[in-house]
C-alpha cells in the first residue's frame, strides 16, 4: 500500500546546504511540498527569494513562494554571506528566473492560506531563521491544531557556530525562535551536533559531479561553500531537517525541554537543552541528539540520485 505523500511547507533563506536540502526533499516521492516561504537570513530577503526562483526554475518544479520577513522580530538584521558567497549561492551560474511562481500575498498568510485549506495537518519544515513560523503563530493561532509538527534546523544542545552558545538560525532571531518553543506544539529540533557529523567528503563530491544534472550544480556550489572544508568534510545542516522527516530512524532523539536565552550578556540566541531535567519544566520539543553518520551519507547520496 502507498502512503499519500507527506504535506510540508519549506521556510528557508537559500543558502548552499539550504539548496541541497531543497533538491532531496523537492524530487522525494515521499513529501508534497506545498509552498516554499523565504525568509532574510543567510543573505538578504530578496537575495534568498531570488536563489529560491533560481532553483525551483533549474529543477522545473512549480511550486509557489511567498516573500517573508526581511529582518527580525527585533534585532538588527545578521547575515552569512562569509559562508556561501555574496548572493548566498555563489558558485554556479543558474539562470535568471521569472518571477511567476513569486505571490502577492506576505509568506505568513500564504501559509495560513495553505494550511487552513488543506485537508490534512501540514509539517512546517523552517531551515532559516524562525521569524515568519513565530508571527504565523502569532498572528493566527487557530493554525495551531492544523499543523502536524514543526521540524526545525536551528540550535544546539553544547557550543554554537554564531556565538560561544549559539547557533546561527536561532541567533539571527531569538525572540522568533523563543515564540516557536513555547507555542505548545510538536517541536523537532536538528540543530548543530547532528549537522557536525552530516558530512560530505572529496570523493562524494567528486561522485555528485558526475551523477546528474543536480550533482553537477552542487558540486560547483561546493566549492564555494564554507561550511567545513572539503578535506575534513562539508556540513549538510538543513538537509538533516529532511533526513529527519524522510529517514528518522538515522537520529537518536530526546523528549525534553528547550528554552532560548534572550537577556544572557554572552549567550543570547543560546537554546538551552535541558536534557537532565534541571529546569523541572514539562518537555516541549523532541531534540536530535546523534546521527549515524554512515547512514546519513547513504540516504544522502541515494536521495540525490534520484534528482534530474
Amino acid at each position: 500500500m502507498t502512503t499519500k505523500p507527506r504535506p510540508i511547507i519549506i521556510d528557508t533563506d537559500p543558502g548552499i546546504d539550504d539548496a541541497v536540502a531543497l533538491a532531496i526533499a523537492l524530487y522525494s516521492e515521499k513529501l508534497d511540498v506545498r509552498l516554499i516561504t523565504t525568509i532574510a537570513g543567510n543573505v538578504s530577503l530578496q537575495k534568498v527569494t531570488t536563489n529560491a526562483l533560481r532553483l525551483l526554475q533549474f529543477f522545473g518544479k512549480n511550486i509557489p513562494v511567498a516573500l517573508g520577513a526581511e529582518r527580525p522580530l527585533i534585532k538588527d538584521p545578521i547575515d552569512a554571506s562569509d559562508i556561501h558567497g555574496s548572493t548566498g549561492m555563489d558558485g554556479f551560474d543558474f539562470e535568471e528566473p521569472t518571477e511567476d511562481l513569486v505571490l502577492k500575498e506576505h509568506a505568513v498568510n500564504a501559509m495560513y492560506r495553505v494550511i487552513m485549506a488543506s485537508e490534512e495537518p501540514i509539517t512546517l519544515v523552517p531551515i532559516g531563521p524562525l521569524t515568519n513560523i513565530a508571527l504565523l503563530l502569532k498572528m493566527y493561532p487557530e493554525v495551531k491544531e492544523r499543523i502536524d509538527e514543526i521540524v526545525l534546523m536551528g540550535g544546539s544542545i553544547t557550543r554554537g557556530n554564531m556565538g560561544v552558545m549559539s547557533e546561527f538560525n536561532i541567533f539571527a532571531d531569538p525572540e522568533a525562535a523563543k515564540i516557536v518553543f513555547s507555542a505548545g506544539l510538536p517541536v523537532v529540533m536538528v540543530g548543530l551536533d547532528v549537522g557536525l557529523k552530516a558530512l560530505v567528503y572529496p570523493e562524494d563530491s567528486e561522485q555528485l559531479k558526475v551523477m546528474n544534472k543536480t550533482g553537477q550544480m552542487i558540486y560547483q556550489l561546493f566549492q564555494k561553500y564554507r561550511g567545513g572544508s572539503m578535506k575534513t568534510g562539508l556540513k549538510m545542516y538543513d538537509s538533516c531537517a529532511i533526513a529527519y522527516l524522510l529517514q528518522p530512524e538515522m537520529f537518536q532523539v530526546a523528549d525534553t525541554f528547550v528554552d532560548v536565552e534572550l537577556n544572557g550578556s554572552l549567550t543570547t540566541g543560546c537554546t538551552v537543552v535541558d536534557l537532565k531535567g534541571y529546569l523541572k519544566q514539562p518537555n516541549n520539543a523532541k531534540v536530535c541528539v546523534d546521527l549515524d553518520p554512515h547512514m546519513f551519507k547513504q540516504w544522502f547520496m541515494e536521495s540525490l540520485k534520484k534528482c534530474n
